[in-house]
């Protein structure tokens, strides 16, 4: 039997204990072994019982993306590890601030892709705008990819925030 050597995107949430040194400790695990983090998200999700849930999205082969949910399942603050991307359909999305410095014609422009995207207008000067923009990992590259061709372009993104869609919870 072969196996299976594709290296696919895959979005892992994982519970964990609110209390310091934990974000570390998962960092720890991925940059101790040579594993890629393409994005993280953190933030706690209920303070009564002191709990955060962290969002990872890696690549790897399966073999490697079974590791690290081993391993991360074997830290002492975790309670729950997921893989969005296996267990079904999921929601995944980012924010970002991206600023677009032309004038003119160009500026006319960013405002219709702005509107296009769904973008929201944050900050506004005579030369420049910050636009508000949330979606998938690739709307967001889409987007800041035509502002680009149109001015100098500052950004500032998120990581992803997924969660499953229908019953299914953390």
């Amino acid at each position: 039997m072969t196996q299976d050597t594709s290296i696919r995107r895959h979005t892992i949430s994982v519970l964990v204990d609110n209390e310091p040194g934990v974000l570390a400790r998962v960092i720890g695990l991925f940059s101790g072994r040579g594993y890629n983090i393409e994005s993280l998200t953190v933030a706690e999700i209920d303070a009564s019982d002191s709990l955060s849930r962290i969002t990872i999205v890696t690549s790897g082969t399966p073999m490697i993306i079974e590791q690290i949910k081993v391993q991360l399942d074997r830290l002492v603050p975790v309670h729950k590890v997921k893989d969005l991307t296996l267990e079904g359909p999921f929601i995944e999305r980012e924010m970002a601030l991206v600023k677009v410095v032309a004038n003119g014609e160009k500026r006319v422009e960013s405002l219709r892709i702005g509107d296009v995207f769904k973008a929201r207008v944050v900050d506004a000067t005579i030369n420049s705008f910050v636009f508000e923009i949330t979606g998938t990992a690739d709307d967001l590259n889409r987007f800041i990819d035509l502002m680009q061709q149109l001015g100098e372009v500052d950004i500032s993104r998120t990581g992803a925030a997924a969660l499953s869609r229908g019953t299914s919870t953390l």
